[in-house]
């Protein structure tokens, strides 16, 4: 048996705190995850499962420069003021980018 749930972002992050897993994604960065999976359930016309732990392996919060070590971005040719426009469209360009959290960590799905 299926039950699906229509959650709010509230819920949403409450259950990231049932599940001990609030360490994962800072309160920002949820509510870029929670509108990012509301606009692709709706893109997609189902429904989308929340599985906390799923999220927490599918999804990564970190600032620029752990993402471009971690994904060998070669940051050496970039102006330092630029460096975090390049880890950004390369990114996007992986189709990964969800957003930018007003600490400006970037929230992206693992590839």
């Amino acid at each position: 048996m299926n039950i699906i749930m229509n959650v709010n972002s509230t819920t949403f992050v409450d259950q990231f705190r049932k599940a001990n897993r609030m360490d994962n994604f800072s309160y920002d960065a949820l509510l870029l995850l929670f509108n990012y999976l509301e606009d692709l359930s709706e893109d997609l016309q189902e429904p989308i499962e929340l599985d906390v732990i799923a999220l927490c392996c599918d999804y990564t919060e970190s600032d620029y420069l752990s993402i471009a070590q971690d994904y060998m971005i070669d940051l050496a040719d970039a102006e330092e003021d630029k460096q975090m426009e390049v880890v950004k469209e390369y990114l996007q360009d992986h189709g990964a980018f969800i957003g930018e959290t007003t600490d400006c960590n970037f929230l992206y799905q693992n590839f």
